[in-house]
């Protein structure tokens, strides 16, 4: 069973959501919270597979839970959102979200996006892929250098005269270690392909394409594929 925890400070979404969740066999709602200190409390009390986390909730938001329950488990969290503030959800990639769903979201989006992150994916949609983590590419390049490192192989050194964030020494070291097809795969999938996409642009089959993401994983330093696509656009492989 996958064990799943719902965090939002309404009521009638937590129902909602849990509700949802009833129609996939495989899946368990273990409890349902309203803010991120309850939420980062469950999680460390009784192991979850994976967190809904809303944003805006009182006490603690999600994405301080977020970071607080990526940092001490492997527990998964995908964020509600309506897509209506970008800054949320590049806080929320720091933190080690692994995905987002819209809080309109179809009960077969649901249960997909709860097994995806599970199986190690990031976003339920490959366009939102590309949407965000352009954007939280743009957004750091623009912010320059951070205090503290943010996401696999750490942060952004300043950006270059052309707008292209300079390459670190580690980022460098991580891409010379990846082999010529992880880096196309590791491309492809920061272009926004699904595994199946990438298996017909590639003309090799599923097994494969798992193989070649989990060894990016390993050697990225990643938690899962969202991860990693960040640390594409990061680093300078896709611009």
């Amino acid at each position: 069973m996958i064990r799943v925890l719902l965090a939002d400070d309404h009521e009638l979404v937590r129902s909602g959501f849990a509700l949802m969740l009833t129609v996939e066999e495989n899946v368990e709602v273990v409890g349902q919270v309203a803010n991120g200190k309850d939420a980062v409390a469950q999680v460390l009390a009784e192991p979850v597979d994976v967190v809904l986390m809303d944003v805006q909730m009182p006490v603690m938001d999600g994405i301080e839970a977020t970071r607080l329950i990526t940092e001490a488990t492997d527990t998964k969290v995908i964020i509600l959102t309506t897509f209506d503030r970008d800054d949320y959800l590049f806080d929320a990639l720091r933190a080690g979200a692994s995905g987002f769903l819209l809080k309109n979201a179809s009960p077969e989006d649901l249960v997909a996006a709860v097994l995806a992150v599970v199986d190690g994916h990031a976003l339920l949609a490959p366009e939102a892929t590309l949407r965000v983590v352009q954007q939280l590419a743009q957004h750091d390049a623009v912010r320059g250098p951070r205090a503290e490192p943010a996401g696999p192989a750490g942060g952004l050194t300043a950006a270059s005269s052309t707008g292209t964030p300079e390459r670190t020494g580690e980022q460098q070291r991580i891409i010379d270690s990846l082999t010529a097809r992880e880096r196309e795969v590791l491309t492809l999938a920061a272009e926004g392909l699904s595994n199946g996409e990438i298996c017909d642009t590639l003309v090799v089959g599923q097994a494969t394409v798992k193989t070649h993401i989990s060894n990016v994983l390993a050697k990225v330093g990643a938690r899962d594929r969202v991860q990693a696509v960040v640390f594409a656009y990061r680093s300078g492989m896709v611009s």
